[in-house]
């Protein structure tokens, strides 16, 4: 009997359906391919627009060389591999049935495997070379240094530009012939070149030569592999070191000579045999490679360590650590500081700081990472306009004389249009913010805010008499893209800025600058309409033939794309140079090679409490150097970059790769010179490195006794003290300068004692094309062990405990009101250290912001805390401090009360006018004064603390009492 199944009928794709699955899938990939096709062609004609547009172009012809190069490189030897194997193979081979059932199977794919392999493999090699292209262009425009190191007598440039293309490259061909050693010995198993059976192996002469010659070519890689990590040692670690120390001198470098050599005679037994077939002589060749390797590589440099070096470590290794502190300070540029030690008065006696008085004057009173909010409520002008949360400094010369400020850019924000955000008003009418904001750094006004030499709008003051163009259109906030621009004679649409409601006080302007790519072709409004995925684009009826669209547009980003090499300052600053708006913005060239200097976190050494820590693409450096200054105007968005430093070696390699991008220094107008500065995140990366190579020979560095470190910020105690800048005359120096400065204190933070004290010149001077001689200058402060100078930290706690503090810091913090110490900065005059820090009030209603309240100046054991810094000064050293303070002619009083609730500050706004003349302290009814009120209530505070200690609590009620009415006639004064 049968049973005759029948087989269900198979599964068939209708026609409509084959054609609807071709169909989506081609339109996928053609909407893949124009969306790719729409982004590329856009960044092209944004950096034509820049007239950067080699640097793209040079970037694309890189990649796909080096794609190329890579694919080819992989998929021919893969391929050649593949096709000799199967070409040699035996003809009658005898098979087993399992290798039999394998060749049915592979058969069939036997000529897609044969070409696809090597192109799959070829693939992944192309990508992965297309992304080291950096590495090949700098081996082959590398430039000398002219500086050898002290191991070789190299050139420093063969570690930073040669040896690592000869390391990629040597490790590129080591993949190749590696995995064409296993395809080879894939198919020749397959195909019964090799066989293996009854305990031995047996191999096809054929196949013989073919894998001995692979593996001898193999080991010659790995020959020139320890060849290359010879010179590599210069910059490994080795123990306290980086660099080559007596060990690696004396054991590990001449053994991995040896080493290679003997990788080479093993290479040379391989490549013989592929002729005798003799196996016995490589194979055991191998083994006594792997012998030697184990002996040079762990037995050897451990014997040198334990039997030299431990029992004579100073003498035998300072050699190699001189050469350590030597590069080290030579790569971050420490190798010229100035060094001074410094005794440090303690006491204080009257008229002490008199010859310190243009310091002191200078003093900067507004903390710009606190005032933010005050510049906002007084300044903001528009809820559409902003400013960032931590202002910049900066320097202006005002009546002949140079004015270190506070500054800002009112920028656009385009949440606080609400519900206005339609995509007309968000792209083509608030299209740009509006206005520099200065004020003087070192003054206040009597209610405790800003003096503003330059706001308002329409804008007034200082830079305004001089006429400068305040339209922002490039910034830190700006929109996605704006679409600007419009033929002579149409209407303006761009809101300019707005002084009322109606429409008659409304100011329209329309962009005249060449800043971003045209629209004036439908070509190119299909192109962004599809990079924006912005259908408006291509439909707006306001978008003409001299519409631009402006994108990509903080000043960071911009100079990071036309100067792909470049590590960047964290902190951009605007300065009104020549009649432009400018953010001014600094870049390193950096490096991991170079021989002998100790590398640092880049990340971790320029975070602290006012940046924290970033993600940097390169961290790892070992050396770094502020090649370039770049300028973006806030107008029309044109970069350009200046080659500050055109005697380092990375900066001219680069500039061979990229030509024509960088303009002399020569060309830099006095203006813009007189507003660049040194950068804050090199000065943060050079003080981390001094915290151990302050020293500079090998006996001290060996010692390590004398360590430091950056002092944590007293007012946040989870990230390190930011520098500051201030206008400063240092110990020895003949009159003040614009400077950074920071302090250092016992490594360990253990012991709250200053240990040094470092400035860096910041004033590049004010010629045309000529930087000023002393900038960059490091000078250091060594305190001497015989003076006992508190650190920050100690300060902090000596403020917080202060019982007079405390006491007037009760007052001040009346009503729920948030009290902010400002930055505690430290300033060597009066041949100690004085310590400074403003601190700051905000109420507690919604519309309040910080004011200035009170000054706490610290020197030694003294402290003193007054509502201006010319009081706490003279009240700190015995009623006369002999000092010229921003503040000596401030009356302090209260913030006036909104009046009949209008919601306005009657200050908002306002630039400082020489001829207004001071405003009255605040009385009240009773004809009390602030002051006298403030009196009483510490009188009663006193009283009241009495009478607790004593269990009097009948005068406890009574001081209480009088204590609420003080507190009442303060609140009425608020």
């Amino acid at each position: 009997m049968t049973n005759n199944h029948a087989q269900p009928p198979a599964t068939s794709v209708s026609p409509t359906r084959r054609i609807v699955i071709a169909t989506v899938a081609i339109i996928a990939v053609l909407i893949a391919v124009l969306f790719g096709l729409a982004s590329l062609y856009t960044e092209l004609l944004w950096y034509r627009q820049l007239d950067f547009g080699t640097v793209l172009t040079t970037q694309w012809v890189a990649r796909v060389v080096m794609f190329a190069i890579g694919f080819v490189g992989m998929a021919v030897p893969v391929w050649l591999s593949i096709f000799l194997a199967y070409r040699m193979r035996p003809v009658y081979a005898r098979l087993s049935s399992q290798l039999d059932r394998y060749q049915e199977v592979v058969e069939p794919l036997r000529r897609l495997a044969m070409w696809g392999i090597p192109v799959l493999f070829g693939f992944f090699a192309g990508f992965a070379a297309s992304t080291q292209w950096e590495t090949t262009w700098m081996w082959f425009n590398g430039v000398d240094s002219g500086e050898t190191d002290a191991q070789f007598g190299l050139d420093l440039s063969f570690y930073m530009f040669d040896l690592p293309f000869y390391q990629g490259l040597v490790g590129f061909a080591s993949a190749v012939v590696l995995i064409s050693l296993l395809v080879t010995a894939l198919v020749a198993y397959l195909y019964g070149s090799v066989r293996v059976g009854q305990g031995e192996m047996s191999i096809s002469k054929p196949a013989r030569i073919q894998v001995a010659i692979i593996a001898g070519v193999y080991l010659l890689l790995q020959a020139a592999s320890i060849w290359l990590d010879r010179f590599a040692s210069l910059t490994a670690e080795a123990g306290r070191i980086t660099g080559p120390d007596y060990v690696a001198a004396n054991a590990v470098i001449p053994g991995q000579t040896i080493l290679s050599i003997v990788a080479a005679l093993v290479a040379i037994l391989f490549l013989v045999t592929a002729f005798i077939g003799k196996w016995r002589y490589p194979l055991v060749a191998t083994g006594l490679l792997i012998v030697t390797s184990l002996v040079i590589t762990l037995a050897l440099p451990w014997g040198v360590q334990t039997f030299q070096v431990t029992p004579n470590e100073r003498a035998l290794q300072s050699e190699f650590y001189q050469k350590n502190v030597d590069a080290t300070r030579a790569a971050y540029e420490l190798d010229e500081i100035e060094t001074t030690q410094y005794e440090a008065e303690t006491t204080v006696e009257k008229g002490q700081l008199r010859n310190d008085a243009a310091t002191t004057a200078s003093l900067r009173l507004m903390d710009p990472s606190i005032i933010s909010p005050t510049v906002q409520q007084l300044q903001q002008v528009r809820p559409y306009y902003q400013f960032q949360d931590t202002l910049d400094v900066d320097r202006y010369e005002i009546d002949g004389e140079m004015q270190d400020t506070v500054v800002a850019l009112r920028e656009l924000n385009l949440d606080g249009l609400g519900e206005s955000q339609s995509w007309v008003n968000s792209t083509m009418t608030y299209t740009h913010g509006y206005g520099m904001v200065a004020a003087r750094g070192n003054e206040r006004t009597d209610e405790g805010e800003p003096v503003f030499i330059e706001g308002d709008i329409p804008a007034s003051g200082f830079l305004t008499d001089v006429e400068y163009e305040p339209r922002i259109y490039f910034g830190e906030q700006t929109p996605l893209y704006s679409i600007v621009g419009a033929p002579e004679g149409d209407d303006p649409v761009e809101l300019d800025y707005a002084t009322g409601s109606g429409d008659e006080n409304q100011t329209y302007t329309t962009f005249s600058g060449d800043g971003g790519p045209s629209l004036g072709s439908y070509f190119n409004r299909m192109l962004y309409a599809l990079k924006f995925q912005s259908e408006q684009i291509l439909f707006s009826d306001q978008i003409n033939d001299e519409s631009q669209i402006l994108y990509d547009r903080n000043p960071r980003d911009r100079v990071q794309k036309v100067a792909p090499y470049l590590t960047l300052d964290q902190d951009p600053y605007p300065s009104v140079v020549d009649g432009r708006v400018v953010w001014i913005v600094d870049g390193y060239t950096t490096s991991a090679s170079y021989p002998y200097a100790t590398p640092t976190s880049l990340s971790q050494a320029i975070s602290d409490s006012s940046n924290p820590q970033p993600n940097l693409l390169v961290d790892d450096v070992n050396y770094m150097r502020n090649s370039v200054k770049a300028t973006i105007d806030a107008y029309d968005g044109s970069v350009t970059l200046y080659a500050w430093d055109d005697e380092d070696p990375v900066l001219k390699t680069w500039q061979n790769i990229f030509p024509s991008t960088l303009k002399s220094v020569s060309e830099m107008s006095g203006d813009l010179m007189s507003h660049v500065r040194y950068p804050t995140d090199l000065f943060k990366v050079q003080r981390s490195m001094l915290g151990v190579y302050h020293v500079d020979t090998a006996s001290a560095f060996y010692q390590r006794d004398n360590a430091w470190e950056t002092p944590q910020d007293p007012t946040d105690e989870s990230a390190l003290q930011p520098p500051y800048y201030l206008t400063m005359q240092m110990p020895g120096e003949e009159e003040p300068t614009f400077s950074m400065f920071t302090s250092f204190i016992p490594d360990g933070g253990d012991r709250q004692v200053l240990m040094g004290y470092l400035s860096v010149d910041s004033d590049a001077g004010g010629e045309d094309g000529a930087v000023r001689e002393d900038y960059g200058k490091l000078r250091m402060l060594e305190i001497s062990s015989a003076s006992t100078v508190p650190a920050p930290g100690q300060v902090q706690n000596t403020f917080d405990s202060n019982q007079q503090v405390a006491e007037q810091l009760n007052v001040l913090q009346i009503g729920d009101s948030t009290v902010t110490p400002g930055n505690l900065l430290t300033l060597p005059v009066g041949d100690g250290l004085l310590y400074m820090q403003p601190v700051y009030v905000q109420s507690s209603r919604d519309t309040s912001y910080p004011l200035l309240r009170k000054v706490l100046v610290v020197f030694g054991d003294e402290v003193a805390f007054e509502d201006t810094l010319a009081e706490a000064l003279d009240t700190l050293f015995e009623g006369d401090s002999g000092a010229e303070t921003g503040d000596e002619d401030i009356t302090p009083t209260a913030p006036e009360a909104d009046p009949e609730g209008s919601g306005e500050d009657p200050t908002e706004g306002s630039v400082e006018d020489p001829s207004a003349e001071p405003t009255e302290e605040p009385t009240d009814p009773s004809g009390g004064t602030y002051e006298d009120a403030l009196a009483e209530a510490k009188t009663a505070l006193d009283a009241k603390q009495a009478a607790l200690s004593s269990g009097d609590m009948v005068a406890y009620a009574e001081a209480d009492a009088d204590l609420t009415q003080a507190l009442e006639k303060l609140l009425e004064l608020e």
